[in-house]
């Protein structure tokens, strides 16, 4: 009996589990790439009605309603509601009418009982999850990228589910809403006011955003529709000049956007808010951007250079509408796509509004530093990154996305030509608006525009990591050249090779001669120099234009110096840099080739670059001992160029910055204490209450006598309770106590102290200043430890700027030990953010290299 039995058993067994639904397989933490797959075709016609009705008191839970409305085509499987918050905040589950049983299980709402083919309306009472939330005392603002909308409200939080929003909120009498949709009615309740809004246009879920709380609101037209704006800032000699200018900016963008794609505004509205302390300088969220309060507001003291910033940010973000938000990704492995476009958009809309400016020269220093700072590290990666699970989505962003991205696509473009990239781009906006697209979809058609191998060209410089390092092989005949080559090859020792274009220049006593380059295998010779005489010097990549690191020598400094080509120069500076950290030029060699450069550079953006490179140098690559011995001589000589040279106000406010982080010297202090009260004033140098709070906490970090009664001073002059707010949470790790700090940076274990990112990124750089590493280097294991927690808790780039700000500052046996142990110890760390600890701690690993 059991001999027959058992086996049609096992049949009936086997045949039984065919027919249930396979969700164990797609069911998982995060959002699997499998799930997010099955998904896109389950569901489709997506409208989200969301209700808050959010409390004065912020302790207090957010009551909250989702009515969600779709299509669903196929019930094999379960629908998967993601919502990355506690299960206890779900209250009620109504499917068509009938309430169900709420299961809810690894980060999701598993729906199965009471669906249908076809419409279907589920409904659920929840309490709003608060990860993303960001609530403050008296305002609140959401945050979603790039997953973070599921811990929120139930949702389909991948980028190619998009869907429709209604929303309606119920605030505090004083509050202020704002939304990605325009508002239909605004009623007052018992005490309370309601907004309801409109349904909104398409968008994907990390794009939705809810302002609210006390705010100053100002609504202007600047030429397509009216714009509202809100903020908290209220110190008027900010507020006023920068109003008219921050609507113009986004009305500039706009109107440009609008002539390059040949598609017209895709939105109801373009609303913004300015948010103090904001995480990145700004996000782009459909019809209500949000924005870091302080890079919206100049005074008269902001330079150059801030302007330019200000005026790049509001183009990115205004991009973004157009990339990014009509034609969004499919998944996150292609994040890097919409950033590319918003920066390489944004460079080009910034030029008419800046004709002064040399806008080669800004490429160059916005993009390339930042690019090298990443690709030349161990942790460096594609800008095509490979993504599993939603969940470590924030992980792949960076400087690779933001700044190696478009210096490839400057390369692309000048492989295709302008005209012909444009119309390419022009048929991906039209073909995908209000969709999703891959860079597969864009390389097709752009492939159409070139008879060059797209795909081949692709495979290097998106799909792999990495630059190339250049070489020249010049020889020499009877005073001329006999033949110039120049060759490349992978720093990391690989085997590919970067398809580009540059320019090389030699240069004579009384001329230069500039030839193009392109070159696609290891090498290529120059026929056209042939036969030239010998030149003084030979500038690689002198149009900064290329990508790598090209040759240079110390003997090639006294003509980079007198230079009349600003790009040519810009980039010999940034060039020499690269080469120090590769060891072919000592740290003290370049220090003091670019402590002359300052001295002589007029030119704001070489000069903001070159006391960026003194700066890392001073801190990352010279010995305790080395720093005190060059300290006096560089503060001297600082001092000098601030009050007996005339320089323009933008030079004045560089010069100030660099002489005021060197400024540890008792000498140096004293004078940087008379600065601050008022006693000194610097000709041409113009400062702003930011500027006065930054010294009085300068001045603590380097211990001055008094330091206590300068703060407190300090926080006496403030009026705004955002900036006191600040000024309080910083205080503490700026006290000559030590086991203050220790308890401080301890306190950061607990995420709910971690809320205002970047307020501890800033902390973090106190308690483990150069200055005061041999007290704070104990903590750099707890740091390393709170990695992965920090990840699943912060946003996208607080990861890197956590690692950046701690461990990243030492230059410590100790320290390079601490690290090399974590990695040992934890072999199945993501990958993403493994390579995230190598960026960060590039420095620390070139500085014990070194030998030092």
């Amino acid at each position: 009996m059991k001999k027959t039995i058992l086996p049609f058993l096992g049949v009936s067994l086997f045949l039984l589990a065919c027919q249930q639904p396979k969700h164990i397989d797609l069911l998982d933490v995060g959002i699997p790439l499998a799930m997010a797959e099955y998904r896109k075709e389950q569901v489709t016609d997506v409208v989200y009605g969301l209700s808050f009705d959010i409390p004065e008191d912020k302790t207090q839970p957010i009551p909250s309603k989702l009515k969600l409305d779709l299509e669903i085509h196929d019930l094999s499987q379960p629908l998967y509601l993601d919502f990355n918050a506690d299960a206890s905040l779900l209250k009620q589950l109504t499917i068509n009418g009938k309430q169900q049983e709420i299961h809810h299980e690894k980060e999701h709402l598993l729906i199965s009982d009471g669906l249908q083919k076809g419409s279907n309306t589920i409904e659920i009472l929840f309490d709003a999850g608060e990860q993303s939330l960001n609530r403050n005392e008296d305002y609140l603002y959401t945050l979603l990228v790039p997953e973070r909308a599921s811990t929120l409200f139930p949702c389909f939080d991948q980028p190619n589910i998009k869907a429709k929003y209604v929303l309606d909120v119920t605030a505090p009498k004083d509050w202020k809403v704002l939304c990605g949709a325009t508002l239909e009615n605004r009623t007052e309740q018992a005490g309370k006011v309601h907004y309801q809004f409109a349904k909104s246009d398409p968008m994907s879920t990390y794009l939705f955003s809810m302002v609210a709380g006390k705010f100053e609101s100002s609504t202007e037209n600047p030429g397509i529709f009216d714009m509202t704006f809100l903020f908290r800032e209220s110190d008027t000699a900010k507020v006023r000049p920068s109003l008219p200018i921050v609507y113009d900016l986004h009305q500039r963008s706009i109107d440009f956007l609008q002539g390059y794609t040949e598609y017209e505004f895709p939105f109801q509205k373009l609303d913004f808010a300015a948010i103090p302390g904001f995480q990145y300088g700004g996000m782009e969220h459909v019809g209500a951007i949000q924005y870091r309060e302080s890079s919206l507001f100049l005074d008269a003291s902001a330079t150059e250079r801030q302007h330019l910033g200000r005026a790049k940010l509001i183009a990115h973000e205004t991009a973004h509408m157009w990339f990014g938000d009509l034609v969004t990704m499919d998944w996150f492995n292609d994040v890097w796509m919409k950033e590319v476009f918003a920066n390489f958009m944004a460079d080009k809309i910034i030029n008419p509004t800046f004709p002064d400016v040399n806008h080669q020269l800004q490429f160059m220093t916005a993009h390339y530093r930042g690019a090298y700072a990443e690709d030349r590290t161990r942790g460096t990666n594609p800008i095509r990154q490979q993504l599993d699970n939603l969940k470590n989505a924030g992980s792949l962003y960076g400087g690779i996305i933001y700044n190696k991205a478009p210096i490839m696509m400057r390369q692309l473009e000048a492989a295709i030509g302008e005209t012909g990239f444009r119309e390419g781009i022009r048929e991906y906006i039209s073909r995908f608006a209000y969709g999703n697209a891959t860079w597969k979809d864009l390389v097709e058609i752009l492939d159409n525009q070139t008879p060059d191998d797209l795909k081949k060209w692709s495979e290097v410089w998106v799909n792999q990591s990495g630059r190339p390092i250049f070489n020249e092989e010049v020889t020499y005949e009877n005073g001329k050249i006999k033949q110039l080559a120049i060759s490349q090859r992978a720093e990391d020792g690989s085997d590919k090779l970067w398809p580009q274009s540059f320019e090389i220049t030699l240069v004579y006593p009384d001329s230069v001669l500039v030839f193009p380059v392109t070159i696609a295998d290891s090498t290529v010779i120059l026929p056209q120099a042939a036969g030239k005489p010998r030149p003084e010097a030979i500038l690689y990549n002198s149009n900064a234009f290329g990508y790598g690191v090209f040759p240079i020598a110390t003997s090639d400094f006294p003509i980079i110096k007198d230079l009349g080509d600003e790009v040519a120069r810009g980039h010999a500076y940034l060039n020499t840099y690269e080469n120090i950290l590769s060891g072919n030029i000592s740290p003290k060699e370049g220090l003091d080739f670019f402590a002359k450069g300052i001295q002589n550079v007029q030119n704001e953006l070489i000069h903001g670059m070159l006391c960026g490179q003194i700066n890392g140098l001073f801190w990352s690559y010279l010995t305790a001992e080395e720093r005190n011995k060059e300290q006096p001589s560089l503060e001297k000589m600082l001092w000098e160029e601030l009050m007996n040279r005339q320089h323009a106000p933008n030079i004045k406010k560089n010069l100030f910055g660099l002489w005021k982080g060197l400024a540890y010297s008792d000498v140096a202090k004293a004078k940087l204490f008379s600065i601050w009260n008022k006693a000194v004033t610097i000709p041409d140098l113009k400062l702003n209450e930011d500027d006065f709070t930054d010294m009085a906490m300068t001045l603590a970090l380097f211990g001055q006598k008094d330091a206590q009664k300068i703060m407190d001073r300090a926080r006496a002059q403030l009026s705004n309770p955002d900036k006191v707010r600040r000024f309080d949470f910083l205080r503490p790790t700026l006290s000559a106590d030590e086991s203050e700090r220790d308890a401080f940076f301890v306190s950061l274990s607990d995420a709910s102290n971690r809320e205002k990112e970047s307020w501890v990124l800033t902390a973090c750089g106190y308690i483990h200043h150069p200055l005061r590493q041999e007290s704070a280097i104990k903590h750099v294991p707890l740091a390393l430890e709170l990695l992965e927690e920090i990840q699943k808790t912060g946003d996208i780039f607080f990861p890197k700027g956590w690692l950046s700000n701690t461990v990243g500052q030492y230059q410590s046996l100790e320290a390079y030990s601490m690290v090399e142990r974590y990695l040992a110890e934890n072999p199945d760390l993501n990958e993403s953010l493994q390579g995230k600890l190598l960026q960060a701690t590039d420095n620390l690993y070139r500085f014990v290299e070194m030998g030092k």
